[in-house]
């Protein structure tokens, strides 16, 4: 307006045709600082949201034109938790909490399991909410439970330079979907029990189902549904998902679930012996073992309980890690009132999503028998048979010669060193993860009403695969490999990544985001590039998920020789059926 007015610019233009670009220029510039002004001033936020704690205000950051985010970090969604309890209520705040920083973690061992960290005041949660041209309202929400073993872990996860693994932006934003994280207990004070009402133990599952309680009571004030809330979380969080799924404490809460390598029928998922782990707790930090057992234990230093219900990290193939994972859930007639393969008709009315990464047990048997990752070093088949000893302990000869015909039936008179090494990480994938989801699949599915059930196998190869060690070049999808592509990080961090790692996480996020939104991977408000077919009672279908998705990915009856196996033949060694 002011350019195209002024005699002595148009004069300028006309003199000087140069001069007539550099005013077009100008006045661009002008119009794009008035529209950024303008948005800046009218910027799409929630500002205070009221709760039922009292008031809260998050960060409003901009991503782009007419595009922001609320972020809340420390929201509490219950009080301080008392030592072996349930969660209760937040008693509530006066004023305005400003949630703008993360909280500690949960009381756990360090890495090198050889001091704690973190804090019994940890019951917080994070929220990512995202907003075009106007505030969101309406739009599903994605609750975030975190893996760790039962052991470990944080509601952010690694951090790198303030790049936190579990950050829900880039789901929240490309997703256009509220992402939700989460605080629970975990190692001794989530989970340790006496087998009985003095300690019964699942803490850690009783603090995820509050934060969903909470999310559903809360979430419509953060521009949520509280009618389309999706659960999801991987390893020790993915059986987390399924054990929410299968308790009857969760009726309305949430309608979809998404488990990541683990489930609840997982042979780490369950301790079915709690009271002589208790015991030997007790021992470890001068208790008795006798009635007064929980009341000491109740008394000692946190830290110190803590301490003592490290994993030990001896493992190998007699004696695998996978073993050792015993502070985890038990049934304990409330939270978990059957074995969990009695309680999926709970679950009838929830769509759900199962899968696990085609080398998941790579992690585990690489601890239990090194030489996997050797390049220099051949792995013995006597290595094979001592692991598969170890996996079918309890039905003896008969149990590890059917596992070692059925697992050698394809290496021919002269394997390579290659083909052994590749079994063994496929024995692990098969006992601690795949079997377990396939069984949980067909739970579901044979259970299910209106609840409608999918089956994926995640296949892009480790990053560091070929590179050298620790990762042999045959490398396929480890543990957690899948996390960095569904949190976005090759968007958020894309130095680090190759364009077909953008490719992954983007169909990640759309295939998950678009079931969140309507219990269809397919459909949405993002495309895919391959149709996922519901997993029936029939057909068994799945998806394989990598950068390289053509019409091939999707598959049926996913490693059915080895599933049959696991689920039928093995449980009915030593029994006559006939009777």
């Amino acid at each position: 307006m002011f350019w195209g007015r002024s005699p002595r610019y148009k004069r300028l233009a006309d003199n000087h045709p140069g001069c007539a670009s550099l005013i077009k220029m100008a006045k661009l510039g002008i119009l794009v600082a008035v529209a950024l002004f303008l948005e800046a001033a009218s910027g799409t936020s929630l500002g205070v949201v009221y709760t039922e704690g009292g008031m809260v205000q998050g960060e409003n950051i901009r991503l782009g034109f007419r595009r922001h985010m609320d972020v809340f970090r420390g929201v509490p969604f219950a009080d301080i938790p008392g030592r072996f309890e349930k969660p209760k209520r937040h008693p509530g705040w006066d004023g305005i909490m400003k949630a703008t920083d993360f909280r500690k973690r949960c009381l756990q061992v360090n890495l090198l399991m050889s001091d704690t960290r973190g804090s019994e005041d940890c019951l917080y949660l994070n929220i990512w909410v995202p907003h075009g041209r106007s505030v969101s309202t309406d739009l599903p929400a994605m609750v975030w439970i975190y893996g760790g073993g039962f052991l470990a872990g944080g509601s952010m996860g690694a951090n790198f330079l303030d790049n936190y693994l579990y950050s829900g932006q880039e789901i929240a934003d490309r997703g256009n979907v509220i992402v939700v994280t989460l605080g629970y207990r975990v190692g001794t004070l989530g989970f340790l029990s006496t087998g009985d009402s003095d300690m019964p133990g699942n803490y850690g599952l009783w603090d995820q189902q509050a934060a969903i309680a909470w999310v559903h009571r809360n979430i419509r004030s953060f521009g949520g549904n509280p009618d389309t809330i999706t659960i999801f979380g991987e390893s020790a969080g993915a059986a987390s998902v399924s054990f929410q799924t299968l308790t009857p404490h969760n009726k309305g809460l949430f309608k979809r679930a998404i488990s990541q390598s683990g489930v609840a029928l997982c042979p780490w998922a369950i301790n079915k012996n709690p009271r002589r782990f208790a015991e030997e707790i007790a021992l470890k930090v001068n208790c008795p073992t006798d009635q007064k057992m929980a009341a000491c234990l109740k008394m000692t230093d946190p830290a110190v309980l803590t301490l003592a219900g490290s994993l030990s990290l001896t493992c190998s193939a007699d004696s695998p890690v996978v073993e050792n994972l015993l502070l985890s859930p038990v049934v304990d007639g409330d939270f978990l009132p059957d074995q969990p393969q009695n309680l999926f008709h709970n679950a009838a009315d929830i769509d759900y999503i199962a899968g696990v990464n085609n080398m998941d047990g790579h992690l585990f048997t690489g601890l239990d028998v090194p030489s996997i990752n050797s390049h220099l070093v051949d792995t013995p088949v006597e290595d094979v048979k001592r692991l598969l000893a170890s996996y079918t302990r309890e039905k003896g000869k008969a149990g590890l010669e059917n596992a070692y015909s059925t697992y050698t039936s394809t290496w021919g008179s002269n394997p390579n060193k290659e083909t052994i090494k590749k079994t063994i990480v496929e024995i692990g994938t098969d006992y601690i993860f795949l079997v377990p989801t396939q069984a949980a699949l067909y739970l579901h599915a044979a259970n299910a009403t209106t609840g409608r059930t999918y089956s994926y196998l995640f296949s892009e190869p480790n990053r560091m695969a070929g590179i050298g060690r620790p990762y042999p070049s045959w490398m396929g999808a480890d543990h957690a490999d899948d996390l960095q592509y569904m949190f976005g990080k090759p968007f958020t961090t894309p130095l680090a990544y190759w364009p077909r790692h953008r490719d992954v996480a983007g169909y990640m996020i759309a295939y998950w985001t678009n079931f969140a939104r309507t219990g269809d991977p397919n459909k949405g408000e993002l495309s895919v590039p391959v149709a996922w077919p519901r997993f029936l009672s029939t057909g068994h279908q799945y998806l394989e998920i990598n950068s390289d998705m053509k019409k091939g990915a999707v598959g049926q009856k996913m490693r059915m020789r080895y599933v049959h196996f696991w689920t039928s033949i093995l449980p009915n060694l030593g029994i006559n059926i006939s009777e």
